[in-house]
């Protein structure tokens, strides 16, 4: 049975399937919500920001060869886009647009901390947004999904923050 399981998930996986076998239950992998932040970040964000999160979900849907490096990549490219449009930097950073930010609006330190450490990930020596060292993890599925719907997310929240406080978008 545990055998069978791990066999069908393995299968589940490669296809990119929704579902996965847990505690003898099928369950579905990806939820309304997950989906419904994806879909708004990309109708929502500049050009450029959509077109990385497009691309991010490309690579990770791919059911004939998956790429969760560069769907991770493309994933945080967004953001990183994102506060370029909100900072009015061409090479704008995460921290930059949260120095902008914070001037005119709340945003907690431990929140804004997490952001940092999310995107720090990403710059880590993993191979994830440098070149790749002999001891770099292969992500999962599970990696490049997370970074997607978390991205897509994160930035819905800067829009959103950018327009209740009046910043206007150097690029939509």
């Amino acid at each position: 049975s545990k055998r069978l399981v791990e066999i069908s998930n393995s299968f589940l996986e490669a296809e990119n399937a929704a579902y996965r076998i847990v505690n003898d239950e099928i369950v579905e992998i990806t939820d309304e919500h997950e989906i419904a932040a994806v879909e708004s970040a990309i109708d929502k964000s500049t050009k450029a920001s959509r077109q990385h999160l497009s691309r991010a979900l490309e690579l990770l849907s791919d059911r004939q060869q998956p790429d969760y490096r560069n769907s991770i990549k493309e994933s945080i490219s967004a953001v990183e886009s994102a506060c370029q449009a909100i900072s009015g930097n061409p090479k704008g950073t995460l921290g930059d647009c949260l120095k902008l930010l914070k001037t005119k609006a709340q945003i907690h330190p431990a929140m804004e901390g997490a952001f940092l450490k999310l995107y720090g990930y990403t710059n880590d020596g993993g191979g994830i947004r440098h070149a790749l060292d002999d001891g770099a993890q292969q992500p999962s599925f599970a990696d490049a999904k997370f970074m997607l719907v978390a991205c897509s997310s994160f930035t819905n929240f800067l829009w959103t923050k950018a327009a209740e406080n009046g910043i206007k978008l150097s690029a939509r």
